[in-house]
């Protein structure tokens, strides 16, 4: 049994009761219901609705604020076109996953309510909103048709919470070792990032610094390409992928712990058993790491085994098993999913893509998963016909049975949807060095994740 089991309860009464009173609307055509634990709930249909309602869950926030049915901006576009939208504040503002899974099909209840069974259920959503429709998916195929994950955190938290440690690790260890730096138990995460980001712009600017930032990159599996507003490096251009690196670093790598490991109960990350110099060679960027090591007159052996010799991070099972719950990933997906990725995202890494699809692929579901890419830098950088393209794609696929999702395909339906020029991509992720698997591998972990 999983700690603090209060997930299951609190579904299953999701799922048969109906959601509070509606509010009056806040605005046209919206109504709003307030959530059991706190926040809202918002739906709403046009005229001309299609049948198909798409249930948003949006990213992280630190603040709990109104729900929104769509990304910023984009709520007139889904309904021009038919759409019902559906959506839920979560109750909790933080690493909701816990309440999100809820809250969610309390939103959905209340769509159903006001307008009567939907033909078609889609759950989607942004970054944790991604990885809350995975979710959502996995659990309880039953209640819904297809899946879109934008920017996901599809590694699962425990998977991206462990690779973030890794580069941090490296990077407290060999170039901040007696600074007051937390790996976890951060605290007040705005004061430690802080810190981080000082030591970080100090070391940027010698070349003994710059070649262990690198390393501390790789190991956090942090692109060579991260700012919307430059141009991507050329494959070997290693010192201006350092610098796209750097600007995203301490976003990337110093990732809010205090949250999740106050809702935990504790310590949930962990380095115990972990091979650096192995994970190096399987993120896929030493050569890059290599290059600036020479240019700095540095040995990386001896600071790989620097790394292999330093006192490690040991988890504690309980919040371990809070995490898993909410959420790691099992890759048994029984209705289809598509995820979209910026191949250039310095916060959700882009390799989370292959973790789920070698989740997927053990468990033979693969017919039902499709990845995309868009070349472009940042975190959820879609444009809002890129974002309808995608469902489209996730449409034709619930129709037809068949993926028909190769970039040339995607890029069509995003001109019709009134891109100018569709930037998705042929891209192959690179491999996700830490791979945590609901029911499967994770190795190290103080408890079989489930």
């Amino acid at each position: 049994m999983i700690a603090r089991a209060s997930l299951l309860p609190m579904m299953t009464a999701a799922l048969v009761a109906m959601p509070a009173a509606a509010q009056t609307p806040r605005a046209s055509g919206e109504t709003r219901g307030p959530l059991p634990g706190g926040g809202d709930w918002v739906v709403e249909a046009p005229a001309n609705w299609n049948g198909t309602v798409l249930l948003y869950g949006h990213g992280y926030s630190q603040t709990l604020r109104p729900a929104e049915s769509a990304p910023s901006g984009e709520r007139e576009l889904y309904l021009a076109q038919g759409y019902g939208l559906a959506a839920s504040s979560y109750s909790q503002a933080g690493w909701a996953l816990e309440q999100a899974q809820v809250d969610q099909w309390t939103a959905l209840d209340a769509f159903v309510a006001r307008y009567g069974k939907p033909k078609r259920v889609i759950a989607w959503g942004d970054s944790m909103g991604g990885l809350t429709s995975v979710a959502l998916a996995e659990r309880h195929p039953e209640r819904l048709d297809g899946a879109l994950a934008l920017c996901g955190s599809i590694s699962g938290v425990l998977g991206m919470m462990n690779t973030a440690l890794d580069g941090a690790f490296a990077f407290k260890t060999l170039l901040a070792p007696d600074a007051d730096l937390r790996l976890v138990a951060t605290g007040d995460d705005r004061a430690n990032g802080a810190a981080a980001q000082a030591i970080l712009g100090e070391a940027m600017r010698t070349p003994r610094g710059r070649a262990r930032i690198a390393l501390a990159s790789a190991l956090a599996q942090l692109p060579g390409w991260t700012d919307p507003a430059s141009p991507e490096p050329q494959v070997d251009a290693y010192d201006e992928q350092l610098e796209q690196q750097a600007k995203a670093f301490v976003m990337g790598v110093f990732l809010p712990r205090a949250d999740q490991e106050r809702r935990a109960g504790g310590v949930f990350s962990w380095n115990t058993g972990v091979d650096y110099a192995a994970q190096l060679r399987a993120g896929g960027r030493r050569p890059a790491v290599q290059a600036l090591y020479a240019k700095a007159g540095l040995d990386l052996d001896a600071d790989l085994a620097t790394l292999a010799k330093a006192p490690r991070i040991a988890a504690e099972p309980v919040a371990v098993a809070y995490m898993s719950a909410s959420y790691t990933i099992s890759g048994d997906i029984k209705r289809p999913l598509l995820t979209v990725h910026n191949v250039g995202d310095g916060m959700t890494v882009v390799s989370t893509n292959a973790a789920y699809a070698s989740a997927v692929k053990s468990r033979r579901r693969g017919a039902n998963l499709a990845q995309a890419f868009v070349g472009g830098a940042g975190h959820c950088r879609f444009g809002a016909g890129e974002r309808l393209a995608a469902i489209r794609t996730l449409e034709a696929r619930i129709d037809t049975g068949r993926w028909d999702a190769a970039p040339a395909a995607l890029n069509r339906r995003a001109r019709d949807a009134g891109e100018a020029q569709g930037r998705f991509v042929p891209f192959t992720p690179p491999p996700f060095a830490r791979p945590c698997v609901r029911g499967g591998a994770c190795r190290g972990a103080p408890i079989k994740p489930e």
